[in-house]
């Protein structure tokens, strides 16, 4: 898929210079409406992809910090359509491409094949679902291959080796390789030991760039991940940023020094 590929590419690019790719996750709406785009603008320097979060009342995989974000942004009355409305808007004027985090039952609602038009109309180049198994998934990976738009696969700690190498190999764009067992935002990524064998281990079994994401907070753990990891994914630490009036664009700037 050429657009998925060209986001692997992208990664591997920035991961070159010698610290993983940025990549930030922010709440579409939170902690207002009128902050997306702004947010997204702010963000374009130093992220490879930004990864845009569709609030959800039950998010299983987030901790407290998102939770609260995600619940915030649900009583501005963000959903789904509203936020494809809005990076339709956008299409053409960021630089860096969108990838858009949901559960799966918003995506659902909108039927799937109005979901892959929607996303391809929007400039949404990758799903992540952290709720959608692989043998679960194929209906909704044709619909949206069928539009050149790709999904993400998810991979933890605890994926025996040969699911991870197999989610790898069906995953576009990037494999998702959670650093720790628990919801985001909670304890930083295992001890280095542990990591590096994980993590090793993804990359020589994997045909696509290897993130690391949950418990990214820090330079130094973004430093931590050099020649690791080829990306850096960081949501709480920058949606807790967002929260205290600091600017992204700013607090990842930081994070790329």
């Amino acid at each position: 898929m050429q657009t998925a590929s060209l986001i692997s590419t992208r990664i591997r690019d920035h991961a070159a210079k010698g610290t993983p790719a940025l990549i930030p996750y922010i709440t579409a709406g939170f902690p207002t409406k009128d902050a997306f785009p702004i947010q997204l603008r702010a963000l374009q320097k130093h992220a490879a992809l930004v990864e845009v979060g569709v609030p959800f009342s039950d998010p299983m995989a987030d901790g407290a910090t998102i939770q609260h974000s995600s619940l915030k942004a649900l009583q501005n009355g963000v959903t789904l359509d509203w936020i494809l409305t809005s990076l339709a808007a956008l299409k053409g004027t960021l630089a860096a491409p969108v990838a858009l985090m949901s559960y799966l039952n918003p995506l659902i609602h909108l039927g799937l094949d109005n979901l892959a038009q929607r996303c391809a109309d929007s400039g949404v180049s990758l799903l992540i679902i952290p709720d959608l198994p692989l043998e679960e998934s194929s209906g909704l990976r044709a619909a949206l291959h069928a539009k050149g738009v790709g999904q993400v696969q998810l991979v933890s700690p605890v994926t025996p080796p040969d699911r991870a190498a197999l989610l790898a190999k069906n995953s576009d764009g990037f494999l998702y390789a959670v650093t720790v067992t628990g919801v985001t935002g909670g304890a930083a990524p295992a001890a280095p030991a542990n990591l590096d064998a994980y993590l090793s281990h993804l990359r020589a079994v994997s045909p696509v760039p290897v993130c690391a994401g949950f418990g990214i907070k820090t330079r130094e753990h973004v430093r931590a991940l050099a020649g690791k990891a080829d990306g850096a994914i960081v949501g709480s630490a920058l949606i807790a940023a967002i929260e205290r009036g600091e600017n992204p664009g700013d607090f990842l700037a930081a994070l790329a020094r």
